[in-house]
C-alpha cells in the first residue's frame, strides 16, 4: 500500500484535480492530507465535493488545519472576525447558491466533513499534523497532552536546530518555496493559492517513506 500526504490546498479545486491525476490513487492506496482544504483559492466548495467523492474510492485521512477549526468556530457559534481575515469570505463565496440570491448553502455532508478532521495521524515510521509540533517536546509528550494551538498553528520547529521528536513529522501550514525535506521534518506547503508570490503556486504530495515529491501548478480556468 502506497502511504501519499498531500499539502495545503486552499480551495485550488483544478490544481487538486491535476495532482490526484498525476498520483492515480488506486484502493490499495492510502492518501494523507494535512488540512486546510479551504479559503483564500477559488472553488473551496469544490474542494470539498471533490475529497467526498474521492474517499469512496481510496482510503483517505484529513487532518484538520487551521483554516477548517475557523470555520467550525463559525459553524458552531458564528464566530466570524478570525475567519473573514484568513480569507473565510471566498469559502462562504463557494457556497452561494448561485441563483442570483445572496443566500449561503453549506451541505451538512461539508459540515460533518470539517467536523470530522483529525488533528493528527501516526503510523510506526511518521506523525502527521498540520501546522508541527514543539520542537522541544517528544511526539509522545505531545499526544498525551494535545495542544490544539500548536498543532494548528505551530512554526517554532520550523527554526529549531534539533529536535526533540521520535520520527519524522510530516506537516503544512507554514507555505515553502520548495519542500523541506530534513530527517526529522517533512514540510510540503508549497504555497498553491499564493500563485502571485515569487517561487509559489504549487500543490506537492510526498510518498512514503521513499520521500519521493511530486508537485502541480496552480491552475483555475
Amino acid at each position: 500500500m502506497g502511504l501519499i500526504a498531500i499539502g495545503d490546498i486552499h480551495g485550488c479545486a483544478q490544481s487538486l484535480d491535476a495532482l490526484l491525476a498525476r498520483i492515480d490513487p488506486s484502493p490499495d492506496d492510502h492518501l494523507l492530507f494535512v488540512g486546510d482544504y479551504i479559503d483564500r483559492g477559488p472553488d473551496s466548495k469544490g474542494v470539498i465535493d471533490r475529497l467526498l467523492d474521492l474517499r469512496q474510492d481510496v482510503p483517505c485521512t484529513f487532518l484538520r488545519g487551521n483554516h477548517e477549526a475557523m470555520m467550525i468556530e463559525y459553524l458552531d457559534d458564528g464566530a466570524f472576525s478570525l475567519w473573514r481575515m484568513n480569507g473565510g469570505v471566498s469559502t462562504l463565496q463557494s457556497y452561494l447558491k448561485g441563483d442570483g440570491s445572496s443566500e449561503i448553502h453549506i451541505p451538512a455532508a461539508h459540515a460533518e466533513f470539517i467536523r470530522d478532521t483529525k488533528l493528527y495521524h501516526e503510523t510506526d515510521d511518521f506523525f502527521f499534523v498540520h501546522a508541527g509540533l514543539d520542537p522541544d517536546r517528544t511526539i509522545a509528550d505531545s499526544v498525551e497532552a494535545p495542544d490544539e494551538e500548536v498543532l494548528l498553528w505551530e512554526r517554532g520547529h520550523l527554526e529549531a536546530s534539533e529536535v526533540a521528536w521520535e520520527k519524522p513529522v510530516v506537516c503544512g501550514h507554514t507555505p515553502q518555496p520548495e519542500p523541506i525535506n530534513r530527517e526529522k521534518l517533512i514540510l510540503i506547503d508549497t504555497g498553491c493559492v499564493y500563485h502571485m508570490k515569487p517561487g509559489m503556486g504549487r500543490l506537492t504530495a510526498v510518498f512514503l517513506p521513499e520521500r519521493e515529491f511530486i508537485d502541480v501548478p496552480y491552475a483555475n480556468g
